[in-house]
């Protein structure tokens, strides 16, 4: 194991690859995603079991969490393994059939702290994380991994958390309009035909 923190979460640099740029927030979820695969006793997900419900919402840049959730989880946007609630905060809950679920949010004095870092002087000035000078973004990333787990999470196991996945399925059908597949839970009839959700004029 990793003699410290900053070598143990640190996320590999495919992983800042994939996320575009190098900034504090995706670490932190990768981290988030570190831990509470280890609390599951579950391993990174390569298939459809794990799902992770993010509490984040948009306009808020701190949604870089989501990638880190995703790189370190497998729990990914493409496998539909991770959806947003739209709340606005940043935690997520992480679930698992047989398990308990957890969920971790950012504790709100560790958020406070990490707002005298000088990398969010240049964010409220508008000025992208790519923009950011490299060593003021190494220092924000450094200082969020050299705390301890405990003063950065919340975490609180949810015994009475339900989730129902979508039951997958292969079936689709052509949209008697354009002509495209649509896939069978997102048909719609209109006329007694089968349109797909853009073609039927309804909003959903």
């Amino acid at each position: 194991m990793p003699a410290n923190t900053e070598e143990r979460f640190m996320p590999p640099q495919w992983a800042f690859d994939f996320h575009g740029h190098r900034c504090p927030f995706m670490p932190l979820g990768y981290r988030m995603g570190i831990l509470a695969l280890e609390r599951l006793a579950v391993t990174r997900e390569m298939d459809h079991t794990l799902h992770v419900i993010c509490e984040l919402g948009e306009g808020h840049p701190q949604t870089c969490l989501m990638d880190g959730i995703q790189a370190a989880s497998g729990a990914t946007f493409g496998k539909t393994l991770i959806e947003k609630t739209y709340w606005g905060k940043l935690a997520a809950t992480f679930w698992y059939p047989g398990k308990t679920a957890v969920r971790y949010g950012l504790r709100s004095s560790f958020l406070d702290a990490f707002g005298s870092q000088e990398f969010f002087a240049y964010r409220k000035r508008g000025i992208e994380p790519s923009g950011i000078p490299a060593a003021v973004t190494d220092a924000a990333i450094a200082w969020t991994l050299a705390q301890p787990d405990e003063a950065v999470f919340d975490v609180a196991e949810r015994a009475d958390f339900s989730y129902q996945p979508p039951k997958g399925s292969f079936n689709r059908t052509a949209c008697s309009v354009c002509g495209e597949y649509v896939f069978e839970r997102y048909v719609r009839m209109r006329d007694g035909q089968p349109v797909c959700i853009p073609c039927s004029g309804y909003k959903g």
